[in-house]
C-alpha cells in the first residue's frame, strides 16, 4: 500500500522539474464563483475565504462562500446547480456512492468529481482517555464507545477504528448520544471511554486538559492485516503521521490515519474549462493563500492523492497531466472510479423504475440491495451493505 508520503514525494519531484507557467494575464476565470462550505467557524470556511482572496487579487474573480450547517445544506445547492462547487467533507464520498443520507428519495448516487483536496497535518481517529489503560485499539474490547444518533459518518469511522483492532460494535458497549458535542462531553464526564473526532477539535483539547487526559491508540502503519480490516470499512482513510492535535506534536506524533478536508468537488458535467483554469489558479497562487487560514497548506499539489475513492474531474485531470503529475496508474484508477459511478447511476435508474416503497426504511433497504448486487456483479466491492 502506498502511503500519502510516498505519493507526495513523487508528485513533488514532478512539479519541481517543471518550468514556471505563464502569468495571471493568461488566466480566464468567471467573474463569480459560488462554493458551499462548512459553517463560518470551521477551518474549511476559512480556507475557502483565503482562496477567494487570492482569486480576487490575482484574477478579479469573486468567490461567494455559502456556509451550510450540515451535509444536506451543503450538498443540495450543488445537486440543484445553485452552487458551482462544494468544499465538502467525507459526505462527498457518501454522495458519490449513494449511501447513508443519499440512499433516500430525491438523492441517490451523485455524479461528484474531485477538483482538489486539502490534506493537513491533523488526523482523525478514535480517542480514548489515559485512565482506561488502553494502549492499542484491541484493548477497547468491553469498553464504552460513543455512538452518535444520526451521525452516520462518525459511526462508520469509529467502526473502522474498532475493525483495526479486530473488533466490531458487538465487542464494545455502545453508548448513544444526541450529537457529536454531547459524545465528547460524555468522554470528558466519564460517561464513555472512546469517541471519534479530528485531532484538532476544541473538544479534544478540553479532554486533554481534563483529569481524564487524552490518548490516541496508534494505528501501526506496518500492520497490513489491521489496515486491510480498517479500509474494508472506510476505504477513504490513508496512513498519516499526525503532528498536530490534542496531546500530539511534531516531537510526539501519532502514527494514525486521516483523509482530506476540505474536498473541493463539482458535478461531472460542470464546465471543464472552468475547472482546468481554477486548478491552475490554485496551483500558481498557492503561496498567496497557504498561510491565509489554518490547514490551508494542505492544498499543495504534492499533497494530492490521485489514487483516492472519488474520481477527479476531467478539467482537473487535464491540468494535472499538463504539469506531469498524472501518470498511467492514476489514469487507470480514475477510469475504474468513473465506471463505478456509471454502474451506480444505472442501478439507481433501475431501482426507481421498480416503483419502490415510499416508506423511508423500505426504500433505503431496497436500494442498498440493488446497489450491492450491481456492484458485486461488476466485480466491485459494495463497501456499504
Amino acid at each position: 500500500m502506498k502511503t500519502l508520503t510516498s505519493l507526495a514525494a513523487s508528485v513533488l519531484v514532478a512539479v519541481m522539474s517543471l518550468p514556471l507557467s505563464a502569468g495571471a494575464d493568461e488566466m480566464k476565470l468567471p467573474g463569480q464563483l459560488a462554493w458551499t462550505a462548512y459553517g463560518t467557524t470551521s477551518s474549511g470556511y476559512a480556507q475557502a475565504v483565503a482562496i477567494g482572496n487570492m482569486l480576487k487579487n490575482r484574477y478579479g474573480t469573486a468567490l461567494r462562500v455559502l456556509p451550510g450547517k450540515n451535509d444536506v445544506s451543503r450538498m443540495t445547492p450543488l445537486k440543484d446547480g445553485k452552487a458551482d462547487m462544494c468544499a465538502c467533507g467525507i459526505a462527498s464520498y457518501f454522495g458519490s456512492e449513494g449511501v447513508m443520507l443519499f440512499a433516500k428519495q430525491g438523492w441517490g448516487p451523485q455524479p461528484i468529481r474531485v477538483i482538489r483536496t486539502s490534506m493537513g497535518a491533523f488526523g482523525l481517529g478514535l480517542a480514548t482517555t489515559k485512565d482506561v489503560n488502553v494502549t492499542k485499539m484491541s484493548d477497547l474490547k468491553g469498553k464504552r464507545v460513543a455512538w452518535v444518533r444520526g451521525g452516520d459518518a462518525l459511526n462508520v469511522n469509529a467502526g473502522a477504528n474498532l475493525a483495526f483492532g479486530g473488533l466490531t460494535w458487538d465487542d464494545v458497549v455502545k453508548v448513544e448520544f444526541a450529537g457529536f458535542k454531547q459524545s465528547w462531553e460524555g468522554l470528558i464526564n466519564d460517561q464513555v471511554d472512546a469517541a471519534f473526532a479530528s485531532t484538532v477539535t476544541p473538544l479534544a483539547k478540553r479532554l486533554d486538559a481534563s483529569p481524564r487526559g487524552i490518548y490516541w491508540p496508534p494505528l501501526p502503519h506496518d500492520d497490513e492485516a489491521a489496515w486491510a480490516r480498517f479500509l474494508k470499512v472506510a476505504p477513504y482513510f490513508v496512513k498519516h503521521n499526525v503532528t498536530v492535535g490534542a496531546g500530539i506534536s511534531k516531537e510526539k506524533p501519532w502514527e494514525g490515519a486521516g483523509y482530506s478536508y476540505p474536498i473541493l468537488v463539482a458535478n461531472s458535467g460542470y464546465d471543464q474549462n472552468v475547472v482546468y483554469t481554477l486548478v491552475k489558479a490554485m496551483t500558481e497562487g498557492y503561496d498567496e493563500y497557504k498561510d491565509g487560514a489554518p490547514g490551508a497548506k494542505g492544498w499543495a499539489t504534492d499533497a494530492q492523492n490521485f489514487l483516492w475513492v472519488i474520481p477527479f474531474h476531467d478539467g482537473a485531470v487535464k491540468y494535472y497531466k499538463e504539469i506531469g503529475v498524472w501518470n498511467d496508474e492514476a489514469e487507470a484508477h480514475n477510469k475504474k472510479l468513473v465506471e463505478r459511478q456509471a454502474i451506480l447511476a444505472g442501478a439507481w435508474k433501475e431501482f426507481l423504475a421498480s416503483n419502490p416503497s415510499d416508506d423511508a426504511d423500505s426504500f433505503q433497504a431496497g436500494w442498498m440491495k440493488v446497489r450491492g448486487d450491481a456492484l458485486s456483479k461488476a466485480g466491485m466491492d459494495p463497501v456499504f451493505k
